[in-house]
């Protein structure tokens, strides 16, 4: 019969714990192994989820913005094709209606009633025709398409100088020799329009300032007033289309809209643009 020395049986003790050991190492390796991979798994997979959903909501936002271009592409259209049929159809007919009725007036022989009759309803088709006129042109403004947003907002401005309702101040600030691409000179000026417009008739307001500023790749627009303001938070209850044209012409451009008001205070509004 073998004996096992001392000796023998502590190496094969140590031995065994060597292997036990061994293998809670590899066990315990093996499951701290699994749990970085599960964990960097479910890691990865929530960061496909986001950018999954961030694609999404980028897609949705370019759908919205390609249906709102078009929206605004069709709307200047439809203005411009009433405008160029109010200038040279219905203008053009009631200019050749004033020129026969000058000419019957001096083959007519007229008592001086009928007479005075006759230039009150001359000069108030004169006043239709200028009305019609005026209306074409708020339509689409020459000066927009010949000469550009700058002149066109100066003569914007001018014109409201001189219906009296508001005094405007208009100052450009780097446009000489500006080059803004025709889409966002339209859409600039239906937000200063429609931002006068707003001022006219909700601020009772006597002075306001309409300025335009380029400086490198940046469009500035400010329109500030010294009317009776009002709560900025009711913006986002506003249901009247005027901001909301204005708020979806700025994200058409893919601007900046920023609004200071306080009541009894005027209204600050600034828009940036890269362009």
């Amino acid at each position: 019969r073998q004996t096992i020395l001392p000796a023998e049986a502590e190496y094969v003790h140590l031995s065994f714990l060597f292997r036990k050991d061994t293998w809670n190492y590899i066990l315990t390796g093996g499951i701290a192994t699994l749990l970085i991979i599960s964990v960097l798994g479910y890691r990865n997979y929530r960061q496909k989820q986001k950018l999954q959903l961030q694609r999404i909501n980028e897609l949705e936002t370019e759908k919205q913005l390609t249906a709102m271009e078009a929206v605004l592409k069709g709307e200047e259209q439809e203005r411009t094709r009433l405008a160029k049929d109010l200038h040279d159809g219905l203008g053009g007919m009631m200019s050749g209606i004033k020129y026969s009725l000058q000419t019957m007036k001096k083959n007519l022989i007229m008592t001086p009633e009928n007479q005075q009759a006759f230039e009150r309803s001359l000069d108030m088709l004169d006043s239709s025709i200028n009305e019609m006129r005026r209306v074409a042109h708020n339509m689409m403004p020459e000066a927009l398409v010949k000469f550009g947003l700058d002149t066109a907002l100066k003569d914007l401005c001018n014109d409201v100088n001189q219906a009296g309702a508001l005094q405007v101040n208009y100052q450009s600030i780097g446009m000489d020799h500006a080059l803004i691409d025709q889409t966002t000179a339209i859409t600039v000026y239906r937000i200063v329009q429609e931002l006068i417009n707003n001022t006219m008739k909700h601020a009772a307001a006597t002075n306001s300032i309409v300025q335009l500023s380029k400086t490198d790749d940046k469009l500035t627009i400010t329109v500030e007033d010294d009317g009776k303001g009002f709560d900025t938070a009711c913006l986002d209850m506003a249901k009247g289309i005027g901001w909301t044209n204005i708020k979806n012409r700025v994200e058409f451009l893919k601007g900046k809209l920023d609004i200071h008001s306080h009541t009894g205070k005027g209204t600050s509004v600034l828009i940036e643009l890269n362009i």
